[in-house]
């Protein structure tokens, strides 16, 4: 997980814009934290917060992803998924 997110942020200032080159700065000022790595760190919880019962790792992710995504709303997420952090009833979302 550390990995992803090491990723996604040394990643994050060339996500609209292509970069093929290997030959770059790992990090610079202008990476930022994305919806992927706060998100990623919301499973690492759900999956912690299970205890080694695997059958509420659904119901844990559905908490941890709203609980931390809430804290951290302008970090990109699309208007659906933005709709659903916010949502009270967070089941099933119909298009």
């Amino acid at each position: 997980m550390l990995g992803a997110i090491i990723g996604d942020i040394a990643g994050s200032r060339f996500e609209f814009h292509n970069h093929r080159s290997k030959d770059f700065e790992l990090f610079t000022p202008v990476c930022f934290v994305t919806d992927d790595s706060i998100m990623t760190l919301a499973v690492a919880k759900a999956i912690m917060a299970c205890g080694g019962d695997w059958n509420r790792l659904s119901q844990e992710a559905v908490r941890h992803m709203q609980a931390i995504g809430r804290e951290y709303p302008d970090c990109g997420f699309g208007g659906m998924f933005y709709q659903w952090i916010f949502s009270p009833e967070p089941g099933a979302q119909t298009l």
